[in-house]
């Protein structure tokens, strides 16, 4: 029970900067990521959204820095979380509500197939490769580009297939 005498509590629970300028570091600093990301990837993400990457990632730094006693207290550390976690939910939230906000933080859908021709300029833009794309077709059963009717880049990284319909 020593141990516990030691600690200093007021550390621990009282905020040593102003409660404002974590708000404000939070804020900044997950616009700004998101921004980056957005401008940047794309495909790299792969199967979960690029903000559910940028939340993860900020949550274990200020998660971090609130365990270490050094760096802020508890309550500081708490609030920058609540923070991520507002912008998280208030830009979830307004992609629901207004399609076009939406469109400013997803990137649309990008054809890199139309009626079985390759729009090459697409792949280049995007960084796909040929083999990347006939691995996706022929993990839809298919041999060739001329059986697919479209191919897509979605906004989540994953790329669609829409087969020519059999007669």
């Amino acid at each position: 029970m020593d141990g516990l005498a030691e600690i200093d509590w007021r550390a621990i629970f009282v905020p040593q900067n102003s409660l404002v300028e974590p708000v404000i570091r939070g804020t900044i600093m997950y616009l700004g990521i998101l921004a980056m990301l957005r401008l940047v990837l794309r495909r790299q993400v792969g199967g979960i959204g690029t903000a559910d990457v940028l939340v993860v990632v900020l949550i274990a730094e200020v998660a971090g820095n609130s365990i270490a006693p050094a760096e802020q207290s508890v309550v500081e550390g708490l609030l920058l979380v609540a923070t991520i976690f507002f912008w998280s939910y208030l830009i979830e939230w307004l992609q629901f509500r207004y399609p076009g906000f939406q469109r400013l933080i997803r990137d649309p859908k990008l054809k890199l197939i139309d009626k079985g021709r390759l729009l090459r300029r697409n792949m280049r833009r995007e960084f796909v490769t040929k083999e990347e794309l006939m691995a996706q077709i022929r993990e839809q059963g298919l041999e060739d580009c001329s059986e697919v009717k479209a191919a897509y880049l979605e906004a989540d990284g994953s790329i669609s297939i829409i087969k020519h319909k059999r007669d």
